[in-house]
């Protein structure tokens, strides 16, 4: 796990010590996600810069040193991640030919692309990753993202023509020609979502790459530059997850419920295992959901001595879940470390949020998947996580009520569903009639899934110039076409809110202090394996993720399996009206944001007054502004 970054000048001007010097300079931007090492690699008769910033995890020694080049000196690369089934690799290589000098990850992945190419390289591995390789003989810049959207890769063209890239934005914005001024567009899908998916970005200019996704830049494209370049369609697909889902769909699963539960344990064993591969001290989050819980299980079944494990706990009790983690970290055997925060050990972070999340980003749970972060990182390197079972194993009671009421909203005659329906704009977020009258509205499965995911209805009504972005709640295209209702609420949580909200938000949770985070429910062969399966096996009689929780039940006692599920949050409702109130108002000063020039005033501090007369819902719409406006000010 490390940081990458770089920058390709159209027109060579730079000496070699220029180049390397904006190489470190672009790296120390984004020196917390690799604090072991740094390496930077030029080719200034190209005008080509890599930086890299390391986080020893696997071959601690020099040999593990990055921008790495190829045996045969044709490609450089610089990397971020793990290839979990490095070991295979090596061994088929070195039958071809392949010499190696260390036992890194990076060597085997460079190997790779030396004797496949990058796309047959990345279809061969298994891991997470992002990376930048350049091409010698070809004079070509290859950028990739894993299948699944682990690891973030920015990229765009400065004022001076050159292409930047790199792990995070902070890496972007230490080019010198690079223009910070913010893309209204963006910031709308942040109000609406309270992230900003892929292929957009906060900057103008600036992309992010989507996961599974490949980006080829030669001369011709560094000619062209951002003036015909599209971010949606210029990178190629190495790997569709709608598509592997509709293959897995019309595949299908042959056996009973007996063989699927043998086979996902198989699969789940083999995909903690390799992500227990480490040459660092390793651990497991331990939430007490099914998810933490059975990759921590499948942990401890594998493992000669107690695991590790970590849990947090708010003193508001709506909010948590550690009595439930420690009672599974007993059962297990793991030794275990809780931590309960307080309301003012939890508000000493938020000023840390801007620089923490790079991008503005406005899921509350960021606060305790930060803090628990921080207190795994003092006893470890690497934390494996339970992230990805609820899109995979339908997991969220949401799905069920889009369901319910796309199957409630199909037998009314459309002619009295036009009438009744209407869109009552922000107010639907405060339920009763106006929520109601949104689903009515809705029109269709995806319409119903857009509701239940969207903040501000309205957004580019409080946006300066912003325009409405679609995303993949928006898209048809983006519906697996094939299978149930089920199957398409999957599809879209698992492309959009999946990559780009929850994995987002522990990736800079936990780089921001240098610990790695790895996740065996999202290896590519556990999802094409669920994709495959009927609902029947993820939702039966009223039970969600069906399968995984008849799985628990073999490593903990059925009163820890089936309980409510309990969501991952942080009670910033409280803290708006208590002890962050003096904050949030003068972010939301209307003077402030009349000159600042981003948002129109008045709906904003019309739901302030609201939230602050005792409107509890509106939290939610505040907590996306609040974000931006502190991420606004800390780049001044």
């Amino acid at each position: 796990m490390c940081g990458i970054a770089g920058a390709w000048t159209p027109t060579p001007r730079d000496s070699a010590e220029e180049l390397a010097a904006l190489g470190t300079r672009m790296g120390t931007a984004i020196a917390h996600r690799g604090p072991d090492d740094a390496g930077v690699w030029s080719d200034p008769a190209s005008g080509l810069v890599l930086s890299h910033r390391r986080l020893a995890i696997v071959d601690l020694s020099p040999e593990g040193h990055q921008p790495m080049v190829s045996a045969d000196s044709r490609w450089v690369i610089a990397f971020n991640g793990e290839i979990y089934n490095h070991r295979e690799l090596r061994a088929e290589l070195a039958a071809l030919g392949q010499r190696f000098r260390g036992h890194s990850d990076t060597e085997v992945l460079l190997a790779a692309i030396a004797q496949w190419g990058v796309q047959a390289a990345l279809e061969r591995g298994n891991g997470m990753l992002a990376l930048a390789a350049w091409d010698r003989h070809e004079k070509v810049l290859w950028l990739a993202r894993d299948r699944v959207g682990k690891k973030p890769l920015y990229y765009g063209w400065a004022d001076d023509g050159s292409f930047v890239f790199g792990s995070e934005l902070a890496a972007l914005r230490a080019h010198p020609a690079l223009s910070g001024e913010v893309d209204p567009d963006a910031l709308a899908l942040l109000l609406r979502l309270d992230y900003i998916p892929a292929p957009h970005a906060i900057l103008r200019g600036v992309h992010k790459l989507a996961a599974g996704r490949v980006l080829r830049i030669d001369a011709g494209t560094m000619r062209a530059g951002n003036r015909s370049f599209d971010p949606i369609n210029g990178p190629i697909s190495w790997w569709s997850s709608r598509d592997r889902q509709r293959a897995a769909i019309e595949r299908g699963f042959a056996g009973d419920e007996t063989a699927a539960l043998a086979e996902l344990d198989a699969l789940l064993r083999d995909a903690t295992a390799l992500r227990m591969e480490a040459d660092v001290p390793l651990g497991a989050f331990l939430s007490g959901g099914t998810d933490s819980s059975l990759v921590t299980a499948l942990m401890q079944a594998q493992s000669s001595r107690p695991v590790r494990s970590f849990s947090i706990g708010f003193d508001n009790a709506v909010h948590d879940e550690s009595r439930y983690a420690a009672a599974v970290a007993r059962h297990l055997g793991t030794d275990h470390t809780p931590l309960h925060v307080d309301g003012a050990a939890a508000l000493e972070l938020v000023p840390q949020l801007p620089t923490i999340f790079d991008e503005p980003f406005a899921d509350s749970s960021q606060v305790p998947t930060a803090l628990l972060c921080r207190l795994a990182r003092e006893h470890v390197t690497v934390a494996l996580s339970g992230d990805g079972g609820d899109e995979l194993f339908f997991g969220y009671g949401r799905y069920a009520r889009a369901l319910r009421n796309e199957q409630r909203l199909s037998r009314l005659p459309r002619r009295l569903l036009a009438r009744l329906a209407g869109d009552p704009g922000e107010r639907a977020r405060l339920g009763g009639l106006a929520a109601l009258r949104a689903e009515l509205a809705a029109g269709d499965l995806q319409g119903l899934a857009r509701q239940r995911v969207t903040r501000w209805r309205r957004s580019e009504d409080v946006v300066i110039g912003a325009r409405r972005l679609l995303t993949a709640y928006d898209d048809p295209a983006a519906m697996p076409g094939v299978g149930t209702g089920a199957d398409a609420l999957m599809q879209l949580d698992f492309t959009c809110y999946l990559a780009e909200d929850i994995l987002t938000k522990v990736d800079r949770a936990s780089m921001a202090v240098a610990l790695e985070t790895r996740a065996p429910l999202l290896d590519w062969r556990v999802a094409e394996f669920a994709w495959s399966l009927p609902l029947s096996m993820k939702w039966h009689d009223g039970e969600l993720k069906h399968l995984p929780k008849r799985l628990l039940t073999r490593y903990l006692p059925n009163d820890l399996v089936y309980r409510p599920k309990s969501g991952f949050g942080a009670p910033v409702g409280d803290w708006l009206r208590g002890p962050l109130r003096d904050w949030a108002e003068a972010q939301l000063d209307e003077r402030r944001l009349r000159e600042e020039g981003h948002f129109h005033p008045a709906p904003i501090r019309a739901i302030w007054r609201e939230f602050l007369a005792g409107q509890r819902k509106w939290h939610t719409h505040l907590w996306g502004v609040l974000m931006f406006q502190a991420w606004r000010g800390s780049q001044d």
